[in-house]
Parts: C-alpha cells; sequence; structure tokens
C-alpha cells in the first residue's frame, strides 16, 4: 500500500508524529533512500534522547546496509555533533531528532559528506519519491545488495569538544559563574564535555536526558520557556545565562540581569569576533529579519554583509557560494566556515563567553553596542487567507513616499527610520510580522498598523 508522506517530508528535514504518522518500518526505507539517492558507501548516523530515537536510527541503519553501506553509529550526540562528525569523516549523515517539538515527534535530518544539507531540491524529493514507491511495491527494499554493509559504534564527544575549543581562544578568560538550561535536552550531554576545564562556575538546570521534556518545551525562542532559566540567573547572580533547544544546535543567551538578548545581537557580536579572526575581510550572512545592527556591525569591522532568505538551507547555500566566514539567523541558529558552513549554538556559545571573559564589564554592557534598534520580536497572527492578507499589507504601503518594498522571502517594507517584514508559514496558516524601528514608540505605531490589516 502506498504512503503519503507529504505530512512528514518537510522543506528541510522530515517531521512528524510516531507511531502515527511513520515508524520504523519506514525509517527502514528512508535509509535505504538515503544510500541510494547519496551513492555513498558509508554514512554516520546520530539521535537524540526522545524514547523512539534509538530504534528509528537503529532501522534507518538497517535499510541503508541492505544496500551495501556501512554505517557508523555515533549514538547519543547533539545535531551540531553529527554536523560534526559528518565533516570529519567526510561521510553523509544522518540525525533522528524534532528539535523542539513535543515528545510523540521524531524526525531525520539529512546532510551530504562535509555536512552539506538535503533539502528538497537537494536530495529530499528524491527520497521521498523511492520512500513512496517501495511502499506502494509492498513495504520492502528491493534487490538488496550482494555484501550487506556494516554498522559499528563510534565515541565522537570528546573529538567534537575538542575540535569547537580549538576554533574559540578561551585560554585568558576570567572566571565566569553561567547557568545553562538544557530543557532535558541534548545540551545535557554535550556541555559538561565542551565546557570541562574552563573556568567556569557552571549551574546546571534539567541536564537529565528526557525526551517527555517534563520542566518545558525545549524551545528557547518562546519566552515562557526561559522563564525558569532568567530567574535561576538572577537567584544565582550568575554573569549569564544560555539556554539550548531539544538537539541543542541553537542557543539562546541572557544576560547577568535576566535579560533575553537578542539573537541579532549575538550575531553580530559573533560576526566582529569571527571577522577580527579572519583579518578584517569576509562575507557575513544574515537573513532578511536580522536587525539593521547587523549589517551595520560587519561593515563597521571591514566585512562585507549579504542579506538572504529565511531558513538553513538557503543559508548554507549562500555560505558555499560567497565563501562566507560565519552567518546567523534571528532564530538563534548561527553558522560557521570553519565548521563545514553548519550550524551550531554551541560554538556560538563558546564566542559569547570569550567574550565577556575577554574583558571585565557585564554582558549587558557589552551587548548593547550590537543591540541598537527597537524590534518587535516575531509576532504570529493565524489568518483564513495568508495571499490574500499579504496582499492587503503590500496595497496599504505601496506608492507611500520613501517607501520601498521588496518580495525577496514574503514582503518587506522599508523607510528611513523603520522597516517590518511579513512571511507566511510554511506549514502552519500564519503570518509571521517582525519589525524595527530605530526609537520604541516609531517600532510600536508600525507594528500595531501591520497587525491591523493582517487581523482584518
Amino acid at each position: 500500500m502506498a504512503v503519503d508522506l507529504s505530512q512528514i517530508v518537510k522543506a528541510y528535514d522530515v517531521r512528524g508524529v510516531v507511531p502515527d504518522q511513520w515508524d520504523e518500518s519506514l525509517a527502514e526505507l528512508f535509509g535505504a533512500a538515503f544510500a541510494e539517492v547519496t551513492g555513498a558507501e558509508a554514512i554516520v548516523t546520530g539521535h537524540d534522547m526522545r524514547p523512539s530515537s534509538p530504534g528509528l536510527s537503529r532501522a534507518f541503519a538497517r535499510g541503508a546496509a541492505a544496500r551495501g553501506v556501512n554505517v557508523t553509529e555515533i549514538g547519543l550526540c547533539s545535531t551540531d555533533q553529527l554536523y560534526y562528525a559528518s565533516g570529519d569523516f567526510d561521510l553523509p549523515g544522518a540525525m533522528f531528532t524534532a528539535s523542539h517539538n513535543p515528545a510523540q515527534y521524531n524526525g531525520i535530518k539529512m546532510c551530504r559528506a562535509g555536512a552539506a544539507p538535503v533539502g528538497q531540491d537537494t536530495g529530499l524529493a528524491d527520497i521521498r519519491a523511492l520512500v513512496e514507491r517501495w511502499s506502494a511495491a509492498g513495504g520492502s527494499v528491493p534487490e538488496p545488495a550482494g555484501t550487506a554493509g556494516t554498522i559499528t559504534q563510534r565515541d565522537t564527544l570528546n573529538d567534537y569538544a575538542a575540535y569547537l575549543r580549538s576554533l574559540v581562544d578561551l585560554a585568558t578568560i576570567r572566571p565566569l559563574k553561567v547557568v545553562v538550561d538544557a530543557g532535558n535536552g541534548m545540551g545535557g550531554h554535550t556541555v559538561p564535555t565542551v565546557f570541562e576545564g574552563l573556568p567556569l562556575d557552571l549551574v546546571p538546570m534539567y541536564f537529565e536526558l528526557d525526551g517527555t521534556f517534563p520542566n518545558h518545551e525545549a524551545n528557547p525562542l518562546d519566552p515562557k520557556n526561559i522563564v525558569d532559566l532568567q530567574a535561576r540567573v538572577r537567584e544565582e547572580r550568575a554573569d549569564l545565562g544560555i539556554a539550548f533547544d531539544g538537539d541543542a544546535d541553537r542557543c539562546f543567551v541572557v544576560d547577568e540581569n535576566g535579560d533575553p538578548v537578542s539573537p541579532s545581537a549575538i550575531t553580530a557580536l559573533v560576526a566582529s569576533r569571527e571577522l577580527a579572526k579572519h583579518g578584517g575581510k569576509g562575507v557575513v550572512i544574515h537573513n532578511l529579519i536580522t536587525s539593521w545592527s547587523v549589517p551595520e556591525v560587519v561593515r563597521e569591522n571591514g566585512g562585507t554583509p549579504v542579506r538572504t532568505r529565511v531558513g538553513h538551507s538557503f543559508i548554507k547555500q549562500e555560505m558555499a557560494t560567497t565563501g562566507a566566514i560565519f552567518g546567523g539567523e534571528h532564530s538563534a541558529h548561527y553558522y560557521f566556515r570553519d565548521f563545514w558552513n553548519a550550524d551550531t549554538g554551541m560554538l556560538a556559545a563558546l564566542h559569547v563567553l570569550a567574550a565577556l571573559g575577554g574583558q571585565d564589564g557585564t554582558l549587558s554592557a557589552l551587548v548593547a553596542q550590537y543591540d541598537r534598534y527597537a524590534g518587535s520580536g516575531e509576532i504570529n497572527s493565524t489568518v483564513d487567507d495568508q495571499t490574500a492578507r499579504l496582499a492587503a499589507v503590500k496595497s496599504a504601503y505601496q506608492g507611500r513616499e520613501g517607501v520601498t518594498i521588496d518580495e525577496l522571502d514574503g514582503l518587506t517594507v522599508s523607510a528611513a527610520d523603520w522597516w517590518f517584514n511579513v512571511r507566511p508559514s510554511n506549514t502552519e496558516p500564519l503570518l509571521r510580522l517582525n519589525a524595527e524601528a530605530r526609537e520604541q514608540p516609531t517600532m510600536a505605531k508600525v507594528r500595531d498598523e501591520v497587525l491591523e490589516i493582517i487581523r482584518g
């Protein structure tokens, strides 16, 4: 019987409810299809702490091995640890995680050798087509290889930690007290090894690996999920707090007062450090809803900012095309040329620690120079008709004096003192608004005006 994968094969990954939408038998077909599409002789796999992850990951390995591919399983890992293995071993990789989604979800993030992304246009559509064809033919992979591949295990945690530490000079930082909220996700596995031996007084929160997320959803971009971290930073009088998402590829930072530091400010901070490391030259990628401060800081430090669409496949493609040294997104994804153009929240966190520990001031004072404007954050509105609402917004601003409109990704409207972007969600009936202005009252006025149009 044919299966409909349209609900679980997304733009960049596979994601759905287990076992309702997919299970180990489908995971096995995905493993075989991944082997076929990449044409690899060997691959590497890893998985997060969700209850369903070990079984799905092993089934995927069986499917690949049946096609004659040798599989190296690195077991429990963060997504960026899987990217490290893909880069270091120069092998295609598959990570079993649903990131910050609730416990009943699971998914696969796939990459080619050197952590190059696999998305709809770079192999995912072909993988989906094969899985659907094989399902229709009875669910078994046709023509097993003459010689089955091997499945072996290898621990990469220490090598991953050592590699990250080699990219940031932490030798001379002052002692810092840091609260880390792992959200019961993979940060609880990686942080102790990566931070080991550094002059840090580490206060761990929710480091127990638990894919049912008993304390809060592992999505630090939602303000309600960092409330515990904020309170603990104040209580401990810590220098900063760091929160990781479920698969620990994103990091979110709060300052010594427990106030959130915008990912745009972190992007600008890390960009200035990466440019200094590369002699004040280089391209830095930022998506179109990061703050105005990001391209400003990049230019001030000798670099060339390049604006791109939202989404890791666009960022990684632009990184590869331009040879960019660094890239950042509003969603707290940070990409490094020195890390195979892949995203790693852990490396961004080390940069923040190095920057803070390399001087005597507070984090709030340090990031103030990178946080220059009033931003709305991302505001979601449920709408009946995304296209019609977007057209209404465009119509309201088109032809206004001093206003420019571009449609690189959704609708971006800019003036001398403000800008906003409205983008449709690919997966839900939502429009996402981000607005920024030189002054808070202006931002509030623009934000409210646009929301009134969107919400009709």
